[in-house]
């Protein structure tokens, strides 16, 4: 079923086809920072198929994050899945994550309501760049306000923890280059911690087990940084997640640079072309303004007979 109106076409899509807030330049723009490698197309589908399993239902609400454009990132809506039950909007979360808000005010018993998007996805590999030392560690007081929260503690990143601000001075102290300095906490953690599958146990957990999962890996990488007074932040793509740092150059911009905590190693760029879901780790969801996830949650609402959601978030058939 095709979307019903033009005006949710414009709503969603639109505001999905470029970078959060303008607070990330196209790669045209920002020469200096890390070039675009290779690409791959993708369809991603994302939404929520919500069934009045148990008897008529009301007052349903669902909240089902959507990828949005990023520099390394192309994105456009391929096709729109809406039931006429639904109504839809969009909410951009923090300023990186667009959540689609589709609202239900009743369903029969036995029938189903769809709300479902794919996107056609063109994901870039990116390139280190060659001549490093142009880079400076920012100005904490310089920094543009949307990357101020990013040198912030999150949920599982104990930035402020005096071992990791320890830990933070004593692995940057003496590195005259910016990029030496991140350089060092990345190989820190990398030889620190080894990886080893399991729950998630934070920043500060993995450098006392010295060992932990990815997402373990990147938190430590990711809290070090911030108490150094770095920016840094975590990337989600589908069973997958690494960090990006920030720096400026010469000129007083500032880029971002990805690196890979688990496989080979990769600084600075990165050989990754699986979708970005979310870019962030720190999210206060829209249903619940006073929680605080590391990676924006989907969610559902309703009353009546007990309404059952499935939410979808997958490579969709080319």
């Amino acid at each position: 079923m095709k979307a019903r109106t033009i005006l949710f076409t414009c709503g969603i899509a639109v505001g999905l086809v470029v970078p959060a807030l303008g607070q990330f330049r196209e790669a045209a723009e920002n020469p200096k920072g890390p070039k675009l490698g290779e690409a791959k197309v993708f369809k991603w589908q994302a939404g929520v198929i919500v069934t009045a399993s148990s008897g008529p239902c009301s007052g349903i609400v669902g909240y089902a994050p959507l990828p949005i454009a990023w520099p390394e990132q192309e994105l456009s809506v391929a096709e729109e899945d809406i039931s006429p039950a639904c109504k839809v909007k969009n909410e951009l979360v923090e300023g990186a994550v667009r959540v689609m808000v589709v609202s239900i005010p009743y369903l029969p018993a036995g029938e189903e309501a769809r709300a479902l998007i794919t996107f056609e996805i063109r994901r870039h590999a990116l390139i280190a760049p060659k001549n490093t030392d142009i880079y400076k560690l920012p100005d904490p007081k310089r920094l543009p306000r949307e990357i101020r929260p990013y040198l912030a503690p999150s949920p599982k990143i104990e930035s402020t923890s005096p071992k990791i601000k320890a830990l933070a001075k004593e692995l940057t102290d003496g590195k005259e280059k910016a990029w030496e300095a991140v350089e060092a906490i990345y190989d820190f953690v990398r030889a620190k911690v080894k990886h080893q599958k399991g729950p998630v146990k934070g920043a500060l957990a993995a450098l006392r087990d010295e060992s932990g999962d990815v997402e373990d890996m990147t938190s430590l990488f990711i809290a070090i940084c911030r108490a150094a007074n770095i920016p840094a932040r975590t990337v989600w793509v589908p069973d997958h997640n690494y960090p990006e740092f920030y720096l400026f150059d010469d000129e007083g911009k500032g880029h971002w640079f990805p690196c890979e905590m688990k496989d080979a190693r990769s600084f600075g760029g990165i050989n990754e072309t699986r979708p970005i879901l979310q870019k962030g780790d720190n999210f206060r969801p829209p249903y619940n303004r006073h929680d605080r996830q590391r990676f924006l949650a989907e969610f559902l609402t309703g009353a009546g007979g007990k309404p059952q959601a499935k939410f979808v978030r997958q490579l969709a058939a080319p």
